[in-house]
């Protein structure tokens, strides 16, 4: 019994069936997949080719290892190609379908079909128990038993998707551990003397933003209610609360760049340079913070290279995140000291696995956690089909 139909769910559904096993997984939602028809503007960005362990969080950095080295973004891409899936790379080895998300849906449901899997959908477990080396599972008026039961209901992050709590209650039902559940790849809120920065509401520039020892170049945008954008959303993950954003905003700048801009263009202001290379409102809201309003001719050396410090090294306090409401995945889970890293069954319970989002394992935005979602069910589903 697998109880998610999302994409770790279904990808462990059909490796398990492939393998001669009888299978039924089971969905509350009235459809399949509902969080991969969303995904990447609806595009599904299915994997990313620079997949490595380093590019996930957990509290046991190895534990990604086993699964992902077993099953690569170049084997879900065979998968793509078999089932004549269109698709095409966009920047960071992000991997897209030219068409629609819904080709992978109809992949995963072929790929269950071949493996005879039974779908239950639009009904959620009701009494989950174990005993004899069995798990009994009530749905709706059936009762179903089965020598394995894994967990792939995801995590509580889009919950207007029907997203939940499920599989941590599950998993303390059973007795396993859990890493405190917190949204992840989400945007960040400011207030009180940051508030102002929401009037730059649709800016959008790249920059360098860091967090903590991690730190991505991509695009960062404002809000209306603080910061987002891809940078923003990397370094999320790993933003505690009380802890600064620092925002590099010419990446490409020496530390000296004003100075050289004085001897080269003295009656230059530092607006008309920021403006060289910043959106004219993010240069308008800068350039009046920092309060260099005179030609960079009447401006000291020192001030120039003290402001081109800050604008490399811009530091916000947000004040919280957007919540799980927002939060494309979540950073936690069931613990994976719990876990197996090769078959991702329970150490405690045979026959009890826990894949996907569930576990306490969180990739970089860009195709990294579906790449997971493929890997531990894969994992989980040929362990399955090996079992006595």
């Amino acid at each position: 019994m697998v109880l998610g139909g999302g994409a770790a769910g279904l990808m462990c559904a059909a490796v398990a069936g492939q393998r001669g096993r009888r299978v039924i997984a089971v969905e509350h939602a009235d459809a399949p997949g509902k969080k991969i028809l969303i995904s990447g503007g609806g595009r599904c960005n299915f994997t990313n080719i620079h997949t490595a362990p380093d590019r996930y969080l957990s509290a046991n950095p190895h534990f990604a290892k086993s699964a992902l080295g077993r099953y690569t973004p170049q084997d879900f891409l065979g998968l793509v190609e078999r089932h004549r899936i269109a698709w095409h790379e966009k920047t960071l080895g992000q991997l897209f379908c030219d068409g629609s998300a819904r080709q992978i849906v109809d992949l995963l449901l072929d790929e269950c079909a071949a493996g005879d899997v039974e779908l239950m959908l639009g009904q959620a477990p009701g009494e989950i128990a174990h005993a004899d080396g069995r798990f009994r599972v009530q749905v709706g008026a059936r009762v179903l038993h089965a020598p394995a039961l894994v967990i792939a209901t995801g995590g509580p992050s889009i919950p207007k998707l029907g997203a939940t709590g499920f599989a941590y209650d599950l998993a303390r039902r059973f007795g396993l551990k859990l890493v405190e559940p917190r949204p992840a790849l989400v945007p960040l809120t400011l207030g009180g003397e940051e508030a102002l920065f929401r009037t730059l509401s649709g800016v959008a520039t790249e920059v360098i933003a860091s967090a903590g020892k991690a730190s991505f170049r991509e695009a960062a945008l404002f809000t209306h209610r603080g910061l987002s954008g891809p940078a923003i959303l990397q370094v999320s993950s790993y933003w505690r609360h009380g802890q600064p954003v620092a925002i590099d905003f010419l990446p490409d700048r020496t530390p000296d760049w004003l100075i050289e801009a004085k001897r080269t263009s003295p009656r230059a202001t530092l607006r008309s340079e920021l403006a060289r290379a910043l959106p004219d409102r993010l240069a308008d809201t800068l350039s009046e913070r920092l309060g260099l309003t005179r030609e960079l001719a009447n401006l000291p050396d020192a001030q120039l290279r003290a402001a081109a410090a800050r604008l490399a090294g811009w530091t916000f306090q947000p004040n919280g995140t957007e919540g799980f409401a927002k939060a494309e995945v979540t950073v936690g889970g069931i613990s994976t000291a719990e876990l197996s890293s090769r078959t991702m069954e329970s150490r405690k319970l045979p026959g009890l696995y826990a894949i996907g989002e569930a576990v306490d394992v969180t990739g970089w935005l860009g195709g990294y956690n579906f790449q997971w979602a493929w890997a531990s069910g894969w994992a989980a589903g040929v362990a399955i089909g090996e079992r006595p």
